[in-house]
This record gives C-alpha cells, sequence and structure tokens, in this order.
C-alpha cells in the first residue's frame, strides 16, 4: 500500500444537533508524513481526530486510513494506528509497565510478544529504568512518554497526538517530540498532531492544515503558508500570523479565556499525576 494515503478524508461532515462541528472537510495525507491540524478553540479538530480514532462515526463523507473504510474497516484501523489524547490516560496506581502492557493486551498483541512489546516502547520512550514504579509518581514529561509508549505498543502505522504537549516546561516536551521523531525515523510513522504551539507545527511538520468554523481555511508547509503573507508590512511572518489571517476573528477575549481555561485544567490533570 505505498501510494496508498495515510489519511484520505473526503467531504466529511458532522453534525451535533443543528450545529455543524465539521463542514466538508476533504484532507489528505501521505505515508510517512508529518501533517499538523491547527485552528482555534471550536475549529471542528478534536472531532476530526475523534472520527479519524473510530470513536466518533463517520455521519457524511468518507474516511479511509491506509484504504481502509472507516464504516467498515474499523478494527483494521484500530490495529493500525496509536492515540494519545489531549486528557491524561495513564492509570496513577499502575506501574509504568502495567499501563503499557494494558494497552498491549487492548490492542490484541499476541501473548507470545508482549512482553518484548512492551520492554521496546518503553526503552524507546526512556522508561524502563523506571518501569517498575507506579505512574502516580512519574513527572509531568515521563507521563506524557508512558501514554507515547502506550500508543506505540502495537508498532502503529498512524500516531494520533491531540496537543500531546500542553501543561509540560520546554525541556520535558522538547524530550517528547525528540522520541517521536526518532520512533518516526525507525520505522517510518505518519504522525497527525493537532497543537495550539505555533511554533512545534512549524518547526515539526511537513505540512499542516487550518480550520476554522468546521471549514479547512488552508493547507500547506510552513515555508508556503508563511510566503503568502509576505508583504512591506510584514517581510518574515511566522506561522502565528498565518493562523490569526485564518482565525483572527476567534482570537477574542471571550475565546482567549476559553483556551486558557483548557489549558489550566491539562496542567492541573498533570500535576495530580507528575
Amino acid at each position: 500500500m505505498t501510494n496508498t494515503p495515510a489519511i484520505d478524508c473526503r467531504h466529511l461532515t458532522h453534525r451535533y444537533g443543528q450545529f455543524t462541528a465539521v463542514d466538508g472537510l476533504s484532507l489528505e495525507v501521505e505515508a510517512g508524513e508529518t501533517m499538523g491540524l491547527l485552528g482555534p478553540n471550536g475549529a471542528g479538530k478534536t472531532t476530526v481526530v475523534r472520527v479519524l480514532t473510530t470513536l466518533t462515526p463517520v455521519q457524511d463523507g468518507e474516511v479511509r486510513i491506509f484504504g481502509f473504510d472507516s464504516r467498515r474497516d474499523t478494527l483494521d484501523i484500530r490495529q493500525n494506528i496509536g492515540y494519545v489524547p489531549q486528557q491524561l490516560s495513564i492509570e496513577s496506581a499502575l506501574t509504568g509497565r502495567q499501563n503499557v502492557d494494558l494497552f498491549a493486551r487492548l490492542y490484541d498483541v499476541p501473548r507470545k510478544q508482549r512482553r518484548a512489546r512492551v520492554d521496546e516502547a518503553l526503552e524507546a520512550m526512556q522508561l524502563l529504568d523506571v518501569a517498575g514504579n507506579l505512574a502516580g509518581t512519574y513527572s509531568g514529561g515521563m507521563v506524557r512518554r508512558l501514554e507515547l509508549a502506550q500508543a506505540l505498543v502495537n508498532r502503529p502505522s498512524l500516531l494520533i497526538l491531540d496537543e500531546p504537549t500542553v501543561g509540560l516546561d520546554p525541556i520535558a516536551r522538547d524530550g517528547v517530540w525528540t522520541q517521536v521523531a526518532r520512533m518516526q525515523d525507525e520505522f517510518g510513522m505518519t504522525v497527525l498532531l493537532t497543537t495550539h504551539y505555533m511554533e512545534e507545527a512549524d518547526a515539526l511538520c511537513d505540512r499542516v492544515a487550518l480550520m476554522h468554523h468546521g471549514v479547512l481555511q488552508t493547507v500547506g508547509t510552513p515555508t508556503e503558508l508563511k510566503a503568502g503573507l509576505v508583504s512591506e508590512a510584514s517581510p518574515a511572518p511566522s506561522l502565528e500570523d498565518v493562523f490569526r489571517h485564518h482565525a483572527g476573528e476567534d482570537l477574542s477575549e471571550d475565546a482567549a479565556k476559553q483556551g486558557l481555561r483548557e489549558i489550566r485544567s491539562s496542567r492541573r490533570v498533570a500535576r495530580r499525576v507528575g
């Protein structure tokens, strides 16, 4: 399936009652690519992620993951993806190893391979030496790396990361991305990530897709999108400038407060486990 896109969304539409969260999204992500899905709060990113991970069924349109139809091939898709949600998903009363082993069982990793796979995932995230410690004793950065180990234990072809570094300090953030990049280089994974850190998207993504009010506004490499805003008044625009250009009216005081509330909530969760 070398020529098959990792993600192929065609006219994806999803509604909650009368509210249209995603409106006719068409997006293709190539195998091995790192794609950033950006947008302000309420843009529809979370709904897209939930559909891609088969947690939410497709209402209208078509979604294929490595050629598998998300309506018919749910189990095949789940076997090919790893998912790190925005909110922390580890069990603090279990050890690091037990957390990853639990996911190995959920992903139906063969019993004979399970211990080796768990060790491999923990070692990849540089957690093997603390694997016997309770996850509740881990720092925030270690917790995020543990979640990555959980997501990687089935050797996914597609890794989906929903704001994986919210609430982490710069050193912990760099540590997470270093390990993701290493695993991607080693196994050729495709990565889809959402983030509100524009510098992350600029540095990490081959391309970015920016949504606004459920509609895909633009897709391109960070360099292409920034070049499109070059002017006398702004000779060196940033990716944040691109973000504001397409979603500036959503950067109101109310939207900013909502974003801060979400970030603070995530940080509180991180502090409880770290």
